[in-house]
Parts: structure tokens; C-alpha cells; sequence
């Protein structure tokens, strides 16, 4: 009987990594992120979770791929990340995942967040005018 360590499948996935940007960190950062969503088991989302804390907790420079996996996954609403019991079982672990989170993500300043709702308003009012318009030609 043969075990999964030596199969092409593990084959695969030791070759891969979250490193640099190329064709292969995305691919294996969508698959991550796909076992995640897609686990049927607290379980194993907590133990994908831990791996990828483990590589950000350590010292820098980070892996690029390994950032964006991560920012991805606590961003998205479609993982349901800060939902999650493991996220909250202990408020020194709640902590841990903010500070990382934090860390990891690109905090904007007001005079940026500022024009972005600028930007968002000005889009919303251009959409608006585009609907009245179709409107009156109906």
C-alpha cells in the first residue's frame, strides 16, 4: 500500500509555495483558499488558519503570495473569516489575529479614505443621472 507522502499529488504541493508572483503562488493560493471555504470541518479551516499565522508570526520580509493569501482570506466575506469559533476562543488568540491582520493590511489615511468616498459618491451620482436618463427614454 502506498502512503500519500510519496504520491503525485504531495509531489505537487511540495513543489509548490506561497512565494513570489507567478502563475504557481496563484494557483496554490486560490487552492488554498478553496479548501478553506469548501472544508466540511471547523477542523481543517483552524489547521489552514494556523499554518499560514505560523509563517506570518515569524520575522520579515514575508512571502508575497503568503500576504496575499492571508489578506484575502480575512478580507473576503465569502470566507467568513472573523466568524469562526477558533478565531475567538481565547481573547489572547482574538488578539494575535488582529495584530497580525493589522499588520498585514495597508491602513489608509483619512485624506485617502476621504477621496475614495469622494470617488464612490461621484460614481454613484454618474450612475444616477445614466438610470434618470434611461428612464426618460422609456
Amino acid at each position: 500500500m502506498a502512503t500519500i507522502v510519496h504520491s503525485a499529488h504531495m509531489d505537487i504541493f511540495q513543489n509548490l509555495a506561497l512565494r513570489y508572483p507567478n502563475s504557481h503562488t496563484h494557483y496554490f493560493s486560490c487552492a488554498i483558499l478553496y479548501l478553506f471555504v469548501e472544508a466540511n470541518s471547523e477542523a481543517i479551516q483552524e489547521q489552514i488558519t494556523r499554518v499560514l499565522l505560523e509563517r506570518l508570526i515569524v520575522n520579515r520580509p514575508h512571502p508575497w503570495g503568503l500576504l496575499i493569501t492571508f489578506i484575502e482570506l480575512i478580507k473576503n466575506p465569502q470566507y467568513k473569516f472573523w466568524d469562526h469559533d477558533f478565531v475567538h476562543c481565547a481573547p489572547e488568540i482574538e488578539k494575535l489575529f488582529e495584530s497580525v491582520a493589522n499588520s498585514c493590511m495597508v491602513v489608509k489615511s483619512k485624506s485617502q479614505q476621504q477621496q475614495q468616498q469622494q470617488q464612490q459618491q461621484q460614481q454613484q451620482q454618474m450612475s444616477n443621472v445614466g438610470e434618470s436618463e434611461i428612464a426618460e427614454c422609456n
